[in-house]
């Protein structure tokens, strides 16, 4: 399998992992949005926090993200496409301004790839990159049930926490069947395989998003 990345592409992934991480500092530490607006005081804000936040967003959603996005990459290639991620910057600009106001919806981006390829190749394609997230829950999984097991806090909880809830959020939400989705790709394919990964993804997302 010939992987390769071009210049262009490996900035696009930078940047898009760079601006999600700030976007979602800027989402989880309101302190630091009102020093951006004037309206906050500096010694209402703590430098530590805002730090141990940005790399947080950089470990679990930009990690999540970027992964997410190299399956599709990775399984495409093994199937004779010419695949590439393509930053979209009206996108993270988009995400980084509802991030001050207080939402924010992230499509960075997305893998495109082309070739002549069977409905079963494209839906595997697409299934690669949820699938992932599912297994880098597995892997925040462990240490969130440690903590919370013991009691702990601290930065290793908050980063498993995290880890677990948004790599669930991702595949849940990517294995919806509607618009440019993953899901509606997999389903055009197999409508059971949608439904086996579909369904657990969305319900562990949804769980991710009110339990966690």
């Amino acid at each position: 399998m010939n992987l390769r990345f071009s210049q262009r592409e490996v900035r696009d992934l930078a940047v898009a992992w760079l601006a999600l991480g700030v976007a979602f500092t800027l989402l989880l530490e309101p302190e630091l949005v009102a020093v951006l607006d004037f309206g906050g005081s500096l010694r209402d804000l703590s430098a530590v926090a805002v730090a141990e936040t940005l790399t947080i967003s950089l470990l679990t959603v930009g990690v999540g993200f970027l992964l997410h996005e190299l399956a599709h990459k990775v399984v495409a290639v093994h199937y004779g496409q010419v695949a590439a991620f393509r930053a979209d910057y009206r996108m993270l600009g988009f995400a980084i301004i509802g991030a001050l106001v207080g939402f924010l919806f992230a499509a960075p981006g997305a893998v495109v790839h082309r070739g002549r390829i069977t409905a079963r190749e494209n839906g595997l394609i697409a299934l690669a990159g949820p699938v992932t997230n599912l297994l880098l829950a597995v892997v925040f999984l462990v240490p969130y049930l440690a903590a919370e097991a013991v009691g702990a806090g601290g930065f290793v909880t908050a980063l498993a926490t995290r880890g677990l809830q948004i790599n669930l959020l991702l595949a849940g939400f990517n294995m919806l069947p509607f618009g440019p989705l993953d899901g509606r790709k997999i389903r055009g394919w197999s409508t059971l395989v949608w439904a086996v990964v579909a369904v657990p993804a969305i319900v562990l997302g949804v769980g991710a998003l009110f339990v966690l």
